[in-house]
């Protein structure tokens, strides 16, 4: 059974709260946050447990840095998928780790995937692996205003 979308008015202020300080710090103790929510610890507990039931937190990870691990080349290539090879091509991309992000996008493209590779000479044999699927156009970054927003949900109901 498909779990219904969650609507806003279904939170109340210090589930906002709980998931704002877990956006932050996903290795915030339950004690923590209680001292924050001015709950026990075993209530935010079943908090976070609840907004997990409900697919609202779908884990806790660690973010690393490519760049200080070696992989200085960030790209965005844009693919023009030919329909009949979907089922091939999404067994591959799911199959690279240098994909962090792969989507269905609108416009002249098809596909949008975001990769990061050691060098070029590793990007450039990827995308040639990616025009047997259809015609690339890539971009590289060079600098990013926004890299990665800790707090992308903002609910107005944190300071």
């Amino acid at each position: 059974m498909k779990e219904r979308p969650v609507m806003m008015n279904e939170l109340d202020a210090i589930d906002y709260q709980i998931i704002h300080m877990l956006q932050k710090n996903a290795r915030a103790s339950a004690k923590e946050i209680s001292d924050k929510v001015l709950l026990s610890s075993t209530a935010v507990a079943a908090r976070i447990d609840r907004l997990m039931q409900r697919g609202i937190i779908t884990g806790f990870t660690v973010r690393l840095h490519a760049g200080n691990l070696g992989y200085k080349i960030r790209a965005f290539i844009s693919l023009k998928l030919d329909l009949r090879q979907n089922e091939v091509f999404m067994r591959m991309i799911q199959d690279t780790p240098n994909v962090v992000g792969c989507h269905s996008v609108t416009g002249e493209y098809d596909i949008l995937i975001e990769v990061i590779f050691r060098d070029t000479v590793e990007l450039d044999a990827f995308i040639g692996s990616l025009q047997t699927f259809g015609p690339t156009k890539t971009r590289i970054v060079f600098s990013s205003a926004v890299d990665y927003r800790e707090e992308y949900i903002r609910t107005g109901e944190e300071k």
